[in-house]
């Protein structure tokens, strides 16, 4: 009875304690909100504010009423004639997008290109094609020059994003000489088609290209957005097809963010989840609308959405039409998803964020693991993305990795591109960035895979010398655990998600069994196809288009605006007033949207906060997880079983890793071109395959950071011969006096020098040679510190709940 009475009060206890949680929680949240509304409220009065400054200035100097009738006048004449090549400027594009979905919907690609292979004539079809660029006049590829495969996201648009003007992914690699390869697709997807068939598509083009390219390393792979994914999946699945991946802007982990920052997270959990990518499937006849993707993403800024893209064009009609045209023309490109494709989408990543965790099913029972990929990755992101922000792009790779021991133990390469400012698309559609950060992308490419395992920070510096700008690219090894600078919460915040996927999976079901078999039937390919037709998105297009008689006139008129344009005054204070119109109106709708986002986010947490409180002991006991010695990594432990073997290319290998070691951790790209000219034949990587020469490299680092004293003790027995000794110590000579050595260096190089004059028999006793190893370095020859509490975990299941902040 007594036990009873105990086991019902601690019940009790619980439960109490449990409640006490959830108040303080959503006391937590209503003072998040309400901080958010009255900045919110700040930031537009102080925009008004800031709008309104110039037209008081220029109010402060009156003008006589001939003055401002003079300039009244002027400004409506203006005014009409820009309105009429504005309203022509869109017809246009009304007419660019009839035309462009009469051909087909071709990738809008600014280069000419050549069909290699069509995935929907494969055994298992897909709407996917290989094609290969052809360089434009004055640029010559050559064929022995490793390949690049740009693969563009399906993310609603259609192809071409990555090749859209002539400076971009594409352009630049042409520049380099490099032969470049896209993957396209079709707006219309094979029947019963699935992403599993999409990622063995893609697969194949890869050997293809391999097979069209015999003489050269693997293709590096490129891939933007929903591409990045895309081809992390293809590593995945076939490591031995893929040579270094290009991921830009990818939303690797979709639950990641910052509250304030990121409110297209939560959009999966106030749709209720799958269901209603599944009703919209059923709606389509069998296939998803890319319309819809489109709309999510114009709604995360809707002054651009319906202001701000229309007034720049309006405000500068002489100059905008053509740019705004170009882009008009891929953005209304809206292509088509199966059904189980876009399930597949999101249940895995917007819902589910199974691909980081491995339970992203290909095939029953078989998932994609990212561990398996092999190739160095390179991963870009930009602080202005507001679609895929960088937690999105990089946590990822603490799901995988949670120390940097462990990262190294699995032997890859990542490096981290961050830019300050740019937005989602400038990212693979900028000029600028195509010319700085992609350029040099690609010229790191071919020294990254002689890179030691590890992660990487990557920033380009610009060098200005007599009028001409140069970059370099620098190098700074990182810690995986600097990631979790980029979260405000250590991750608490996604805990929520986890009961958002619980409560997706349950109104799936119930949609799949209740709903699904009477709506489906219901549509018939041609009752979806008219449904697209009045979409908004489209009727925006062919609603202001020469189908519209009532816009006959428009071109005449316009051809008789340009042939009088009268020159326009910016300054005067009717121009003043409509600037001002302009900049409260933007300010405005931006108004609106903070309020939205911030409305949102606190039902989101109101809701699934709370109801994720109560597994936070889960996620408690999962990091209470034994501690594991990273050494005992099959590829770990296998290198440390070879201290004492190997030949004159380890040796020259482990005497760099060493010096590196006792470095700065920064390495430049133009430091490595430099070495690469001076000493890469001597060495004999260069030589190799790619895949052996990261072999020695990986096996060679792992020597040099688990035990740097017996790395270097064991030097000469690697150089057997003089000859092999006096070779190691001539090229020590060449490299010393073109590198900037430091103290340690300087002392190392010594040590070394004098453990191979002595053939290692009358060098500096052991404790001596000790002492030019950093300390931390030495600490990892120790067992019992590398596998010290805290210092290497298991991976821990970051499915589990978290608390919420």
């Amino acid at each position: 009875m007594r036990q009873a009475e105990a086991r019902t009060e601690r019940s009790q206890d619980g439960v109490q304690a449990k409640l006490t949680q959830v108040t303080r929680a959503q006391a937590k949240f209503a003072e998040v909100y309400q901080e958010r509304c009255s900045n919110v409220v700040q930031r537009y009065v102080d925009a008004v504010k800031a709008a309104s400054e110039p037209l008081l200035e220029s109010r402060a100097h009156p003008a006589t009423p001939l003055d401002f009738w003079r300039d009244a006048s002027a400004y409506w004449l203006d005014f009409t004639q820009r309105s009429i090549l504005f309203w022509d400027t869109l017809r246009q594009r009304g007419n660019n997008w009839i035309e462009h979905e009469k051909a087909g919907k071709p990738p809008l690609l600014d280069f000419e290109w050549e069909m290699i292979a069509d995935a929907r004539q494969f055994e298992r079809p897909a709407n996917y094609a290989l094609v290969q660029i052809t360089p434009p006049a004055g640029i010559e590829t050559d064929p022995e020059h490793r390949p690049f495969v740009v693969i563009d996201p399906r993310a609603g648009h259609g192809p071409g994003i990555g090749g859209f003007k002539q400076d971009s992914q594409v352009g630049v690699a042409l520049k380099a000489g490099h032969p470049v390869y896209c993957v396209i697709f079709f707006p219309e997807p094979e029947p019963g088609q699935t992403l599993a068939d999409v990622s063995r598509a893609e697969a194949e083009f890869l050997r293809i290209v391999g097979e069209r390219h015999p003489k050269t390393r693997k293709p590096v792979v490129i891939g933007n957005c929903q591409g990045g994914w895309a081809s992390m999946l293809i590593g995945a699945l076939e490591p031995d097809l893929v040579g270094p991946i290009v991921i830009n802007g990818a939303p690797m982990s979709y639950w990641a963010g910052n509250d304030g920052e990121n409110p297209m997270r939560y959009a999966g959990g106030m749709l209720g989840g799958t269901w209603p990518a599944l009703l919209a499937s059923d709606l389509g006849a069998g296939t998803f609308d890319g319309a819809y993707l489109v709309d999510n993403f114009e709604s995360l800024n809707p002054a651009n959405t319906y202001f701000d893209k229309y007034y720049t064009l309006f405000s500068k009609i002489d100059t905008e039409p053509e740019r705004f045209l170009e882009f008009e023309r891929w953005w209304g490109g809206f292509f088509l998803m199966d059904r189980q494709e876009i399930k597949w989408i999101v249940e895995n990543l917007f819902v589910g964020n199974n691909l980081a965790d491995g339970d992203a099913e290909w095939s029953e029972g078989r998932a994609f693991d990212l561990r398996a990929i092999r190739s160095p990755i390179i991963l870009f992101a930009s602080l202005g993305d507001n679609i895929t922000p960088p937690q999105q792009a990089f946590n990822w790779v603490v799901d995988l990795y949670p120390t940097t021991e462990a990262l190294k133990a699995n032997g890859q390469v990542i490096v981290g591109l961050m830019h300050k400012s740019v937005g989602h698309l400038g990212i693979f559609v900028s000029g600028a960035v195509a010319k700085r950060e992609h350029t040099q992308i690609v010229d790191l490419i071919e020294y990254i895979e002689h890179l030691p395992p590890g992660l990487y920070g990557m920033q380009v510096e610009e060098q200005k010398t007599n009028g001409s700008i140069r970059y370099d690219v620098l190098l700074t090894e990182r810690q995986v655990e600097d990631l979790q600078v980029l979260q405000k919460y250590g991750r608490k915040d996604e805990g929520p998600f986890k009961v958002v996927e619980k409560t997706s999976e349950a109104l799936a079901s119930a949609y799949e069994t209740f709903v699904h078999p009477f709506v489906s039937p219901m549509v018939t390919p041609g009752a979806a196809k008219a449904a697209r037709a009045l979409n908004p998105q489209r009727v925006q297009r062919w609603a202001v288009s020469d189908l519209n008689p009532f816009l006959w006139p428009l071109k005449g008129m316009a051809d008789m605006v340009r042939a009088n344009r009268a020159p326009r005054d910016n300054e005067g204070p009717m121009a003043a007033m409509e600037h001002w119109m302009a900049a409260v109106s933007s300010a405005s709708w931006d108004f609106y949207r903070d309020l939205r986002d911030a409305s949102v986010e606190n039902t989101f947490f109101r809701i699934y906060g709370s109801a994720s409180i109560g597994m936070a002991a889960e996620d408690k006991e999962a990091d209470a997880e034994e501690p594991i010695d990273v050494r005992n990594a099959p590829l770990v432990k296998e290198a440390l079983s070879h201290i004492e073997d190997g030949d004159r290319t380890k040796a020259m290998v482990r005497t760099a890793l060493l010096l590196m070691k006792a470095g700065t951790g920064r390495r430049r790209l133009s430091a490595m071109k430099r070495a690469r000219k001076l000493v890469g034949n001597d060495i004999g990587l260069l030589d190799m395959p790619a895949e052996a020469a990261r072999a020695i490299i990986r096996e060679q680092s792992y020597i040099v950071d688990f035990e740097p004293v017996k790395a270097l003790l064991a030097l000469p027995n690697l150089l057997r011969t003089s000859d092999d000794r006096r070779g190691l110590l001539d090229l020590l000579d060449r490299v010393e006096g073109r590198i900037e050595a430091n103290a340690k260096q300087t002392a190392l190089l010594g040590e070394i020098r004098r453990l191979l004059s002595d053939n290692g028999t009358g060098g500096k006793a052991k404790a001596e040679l000790i002492s030019v190893i950093p300390a931390e370095d030495q600490a990892q020859s120790h067992p019992e510190v590398a596998a010290k509490p805290g210092s290497h975990r298991r991976p821990r299941d970051h499915r589990r709940t978290r608390a919420s902040p």
